[in-house]
């Protein structure tokens, strides 16, 4: 291979094992919010709160929400048994397929749909509350639910699980084999 070569191999390489760890850096941000909501370790969720204690992942942040063409919505479904279920399930299984690097398709699309309903529960384009406080949003149309989103997007369409993953293995699976969209 000649010296002229040499570089934009290093810069793939390069790119490659960035997208790795965005992947799986990433991965561990939905795990760590799983862990947290289950057992309740005291960050965002206190051990009496916690999921395995009977408490809801769902009910405090959407029985909260003060904003948008979704408030009652949201408030209906706070604490449902199927809220609670999908949500940690979501959580669950997109922070496992990224940091194991299979399933990025679908942990993608799901992720993304689970980031869109937070962003719409916290409704950045609204200025007010239901009460008439300052919601204090940043950016009414990007905020990180819509970045984490476009990560999930584009750690599914590159070849972000080409190194430090089981998508090999996973890949040849019958199953994958015979649904691409598994992948």
């Amino acid at each position: 291979m000649s010296a002229v070569h040499a570089p934009a191999r290093t810069r793939t390489e390069t790119g490659a094992v960035a997208l790795a760890v965005l992947r799986i850096a990433t991965g561990l941000l939905f795990l760590w919010a799983f862990v947290d909501k289950a057992f309740g370790l005291g960050y965002a969720t206190q051990p009496k709160n916690a999921w395995f204690s009977g408490g809801s992942p769902t009910k405090g942040f959407l029985s909260r929400v003060d904003v948008g063409p979704f408030e009652s919505v949201f408030h209906d479904i706070a604490g449902t048994w199927w809220a609670d279920l999908l949500f940690m399930a979501g959580l669950f299984t997109v922070g496992v397929a990224l940091v194991l690097g299979i399933g990025l398709r679908i942990a993608a699309a799901s992720g993304a749909v689970m980031m869109v309903l937070m962003w719409a529960a916290e409704w950045p384009p609204a200025q007010h509350t239901s009460s008439g406080e300052a919601t204090m949003s940043t950016n009414p149309i990007i905020d990180y639910h819509v970045v984490y989103a476009l990560v999930l997007i584009a750690l599914a369409a590159t070849a972000s699980s080409a190194i430090w993953s089981l998508a090999r293995w996973w890949n040849d699976q019958p199953v994958v084999r015979a649904n691409p969209w598994l992948r």
